[in-house]
């Protein structure tokens, strides 16, 4: 299987979890190297918090990312769309762990890195973790009717970006 065709795969599984925890998620069409617009690979909020999520999976360890994609991911689109973001990372039967871009090691070359010992150490969070979050008073603004309608395709995924800007 390609590499492309199993990120796609993994994406969706995650989709799926955060859906199922009660966030409203959608995966960002041709995220990635398939356009020139900075976009994360996945949104996803409940009403009470907004995540814009970048992610990784792999088999092996570590996990890289490129300084673009995180530079991307934090300085354009979760800070103009008003999102918190998140790296997810998920090394194969694995579940999925979440860990704030500030909280990655970045490599002397500028990309980040993230190793399988950081999950065995506690030091990342689960979707419980961002579910807790919003419990907590700590997320972004309220999205879910937005996300919502662009779910049932209300709305494009352009007029979702102009209406929560």
């Amino acid at each position: 299987m390609s590499s492309n065709r199993k990120g796609d795969r993994r994406e969706r599984e995650l989709v799926n979890a955060l859906d199922e925890a009660g966030f409203a998620v959608m995966r960002a069409p041709a995220s990635g190297s398939a356009t020139a617009r900075e976009l994360p690979d996945v949104l996803a909020g409940n009403g009470e918090v907004f995540y814009a999520i970048e992610a990784k999976s792999s088999a092996g360890d570590p996990i890289y990312l490129d300084n673009e994609e995180v530079y991307a991911l934090v300085s354009i689109f979760a800070k103009n769309f008003g999102a918190t973001p998140r790296i997810a990372v998920r090394f194969d039967r694995e579940d999925w762990y979440f860990f704030h871009p500030d909280d990655v090691h970045q490599t002397d070359g500028g990309n980040y890195r993230v190793k399988r010992e950081r999950i065995e150490a506690d030091d990342a969070e689960t979707i419980e973790d961002l579910l807790a979050r919003g419990a907590n008073g700590d997320g972004g603004p309220d999205v879910r009717r937005v996300l919502e309608a662009y779910d049932a395709g209300a709305l494009g995924f352009d007029e979702v970006v102009a209406m929560l800007s």
